[in-house]
């Protein structure tokens, strides 16, 4: 098992270059059944990142373009009348695959963006009366531009509550994008699944498996109920983020491959969970982990 995830590391590490923190950031992110938003400049890496992950898992791949003029039926689908059958027929739109790519999600209007809040959710679609449950495993990787470029929509508060984690790619450095450059030049090896679907869908369940001591629960709630009681803090840690910093803890500690948690998994994970949660608003590049490396800094593990 960690063997796999180990070579999906090494495989995509080959391609999104110098990103390795990103990569098992991500995959941490897919085990503990979430969603991941990166938010970033263009041209950084986002939707290679998210081919990659598609390729190596063995999972189907869709991209949706988020436009100003992209509607809810562009990304649901939509029900038509088939002459031949005489009867309406449901459509599928590219939400019905296992990875889904909402590339600059916030360039779509708000009714568009909320189109996306129930499956996320509850891994299904409601239309016309229906419910049509979404294939599993099912993960979405929103990538966002900066909100101050021009038409951009911010997202709500209870869209980015959807999101498990969010990260940033950044700049690589000097080193790296050297390795980027000298291998632009040279036809990439296309990427090789390492697991199948079930296998991934195991590996998922294993997740629940890990052994979360009652120090480190106590630790995380320490996290949890000073963001709540702390006036430094915009906007308090709720219990959906709770539970997304244990689930999100334990995958990271599979990923090391261990079988139980220490406090350093939950703050590898912290600042991608935390951090747009704990702000009014997100957008701006620079200074993203301000917020959740102080509260970090404030709170002692004592384990």
């Amino acid at each position: 098992m960690h063997n796999m995830l180990s070579q999906a590391i090494t495989q995509i590490s080959q391609h999104i270059i110098g990103k390795e923190s990103q990569i098992k950031l991500a995959l941490s992110c897919l085990l503990a059944n979430g969603h991941l938003l990166i938010e970033d400049l263009p041209g950084m890496g986002k939707t290679s990142l998210s081919h990659a992950l598609a390729q190596v898992l063995g999972l189907n791949f869709s991209r949706i373009q988020f436009t100003s003029d992209l509607l809810p039926a562009d990304v649901l689908g939509v029900t038509i009348f088939d002459n031949q059958q005489q009867q309406f027929c449901f459509h599928q739109g590219p939400i019905f695959s296992q990875l889904v790519l909402a590339d600059e999600i916030n360039r779509a209007s708000p009714k568009t963006q909320s189109a996306l809040l129930e499956a996320m959710e509850e891994k299904q679609v409601s239309l016309d009366g229906k419910t049509y449950q979404l294939p599993k495993p099912f993960f979405v990787i929103a990538t966002q531009n900066p909100t101050h470029q021009s038409g951009t929509y911010p997202l709500p508060e209870s869209q980015l509550d959807r999101f498990l984690m969010r990260i940033q790619l950044g700049f690589p450095s000097l080193e790296a994008e050297k390795r980027i450059l000298q291998q632009s030049t040279v036809q990439d090896k296309p990427l090789k699944a390492v697991m199948t679907v079930e296998e991934l869908e195991k590996i998922q369940q294993s997740v629940n498996d890990i052994h979360v001591s009652e120090n480190i629960i106590d630790y995380l709630l320490r996290l949890v109920t000073l963001s709540r009681e702390s006036t430094d803090y915009p906007n308090s840690l709720s219990p959906r983020a709770s539970k997304a910093l244990l689930h999100a803890s334990k995958a990271w500690a599979l990923i090391e491959d261990r079988d139980y948690v220490i406090p350093e998994d939950i703050q590898a994970v912290f600042t991608p969970i935390a951090e747009h949660r704990l702000r009014h608003s997100i957008g701006d590049i620079g200074n993203s982990s301000t917020l959740s490396q102080q509260l970090l800094q404030q709170v002692d593990a004592l384990i």
